[in-house]
């Protein structure tokens, strides 16, 4: 796949300002409009962000797939794995289980700041009383520090998910970095389907009700019929740990 001549002339230069960024994730949006996830990663990958592109992979609901298109196209490609401290001990397992299963060369750990953690939070219980706060010190920051050799970052987002990702763009700019969403326009049944396809295991979690996997303490069963999301951050009006805005 080539990319349109006002790509390449972006590309030419380093991203150095926003206008840059925002020329190109334009378009990038026009140019792979519709375009088969494979095809958006490999040109991401291959072409567009060679050696500067991570994946940021929660090893949640629905990672699987993204990690299957991953591997498919460049095992060497750099997975960045938030150890939170605070996982399901099943997340845990599963992230075990998708890294055997595709054998990433390149699989990171990347976990918060110790010194950090105990000044603001020593016992543990931070996301109790300020969310965004843990969040920052346990998403947040350790991710801007890992992403810094990167020009740009692959999510598994999709637009189905709940309202405030209805309009998810398949490329994005934010804090400096171009985001890449090769999932955005799938639907819950084409994400099915996908599993079923290519025989991809599902999160241990799934099954009993969690439909979008985060921290355990932040984590409830959805309701049917209820948004993916609505599990996260319950009876609050957090729905994003800050990543993602």
């Amino acid at each position: 796949m080539q990319i349109d001549a006002l790509a390449s002339n972006v590309l030419a230069a380093p991203l150095h300002t926003s206008a840059d960024q925002a020329a190109l994730v334009r378009e990038l949006n026009v140019r792979l409009e519709g375009a088969a996830p494979l095809k958006i990663l490999e040109a991401a990958i291959h072409e567009i962000f060679p050696n500067k592109i991570a994946l940021v992979s929660s090893f949640g609901a629905e990672s699987a797939l993204l990690l299957h298109f991953l591997a498919e196209i460049d095992r060497a490609t750099p997975v960045l794995f938030l150890d939170t401290g605070k996982h399901f001990d099943e997340t845990l397992m599963y992230r075990d289980i998708l890294a055997g299963r595709f054998d990433f060369k390149d699989l990171r750990s990347i976990e918060p700041d110790t010194a950090l953690l105990a000044r603001h939070d020593p016992d543990g219980t931070l996301w109790q009383t300020n969310p965004d706060l843990c969040c920052q010190l346990r998403k947040v920051d350790p991710l801007q520090k890992a992403l810094e050799p990167f020009d740009a970052w692959i999510t598994g987002r999709k637009r189905y998910q709940n309202r405030t990702r209805a309009g998810l763009p398949t490329f994005e700019s934010l804090d400096g970095r171009i985001k890449v969403n090769p999932l955005a326009r799938l639907s819950a049944a084409d994400i099915e389907a996908a599993f079923k396809q290519f025989k991809l295991p599902q999160h241990p979690l799934y099954y009993d009700g969690f439909k979008s996997i985060g921290c355990k303490p932040c984590t409830l069963r959805v309701a049917d019929g209820a948004d993916a999301r609505s599990g996260r951050w319950a009876g609050t009006d957090k729905s994003e740990c800050g990543i993602h805005r």
